[in-house]
């Protein structure tokens, strides 16, 4: 899902001037809540390399999540928790942080990804679209505008 790290495209063109690759920052604190679960509360940022689909050019996506997670070591547990969790399951008592992370970023990361820097682009296969869509925006009719000017006209006499 993310761009090229050198911000080359298979095309062979170079690298993208700007566009840097960093590492995503996280901060995770452990509790235990007041029925004991284990909850993790997750912070998570980053700016993601993504391919805009508007321009098809590499763009950076800025991502910020928080969650509140609860660790449950069997599914049975985790229909216990309480509806504001998010359950994390764990193997063997160890939890893979870095799993954790990659999660929220991937949760983060939009659908379709576009660039906000780029306008929308109205494309069309049909040469005379475009012109035949302005001629339709000018040529809008008003039914109701003969009867506001009856309305004005009466409201004179």
């Amino acid at each position: 899902m993310l761009a090229p790290q050198d911000g080359a495209r298979d095309s062979g063109e170079s690298a993208e001037p700007g566009l840097t690759w960093a590492d995503a920052r996280f901060r995770a604190d452990f509790a235990h809540d007041a029925q004991h679960n284990v909850t993790v509360e997750l912070w998570v940022e980053a700016e993601l390399p993504l391919i805009c689909q508007r321009s098809l050019r590499p763009y950076l996506e800025p991502v910020k999540r928080h969650s509140l997670l609860a660790v449950v070591e069997s599914v049975a547990e985790q229909e216990l928790l309480p509806e504001h969790y998010e359950p994390v399951l764990v193997e063997h008592g160890r939890l893979a942080l870095l799993d954790l992370v990659e999660d929220e970023l991937l949760l983060g990361v939009p659908q379709v990804p576009r660039d906000p820097a780029v306008k929308e682009v109205d494309l069309s296969t049909d040469p005379g679209g475009v012109v035949a869509a302005t001629q339709a925006e000018e040529q809008t009719q008003r039914p109701f505008e003969g009867l506001a000017g009856l309305l004005r006209e009466r409201g004179r006499k």
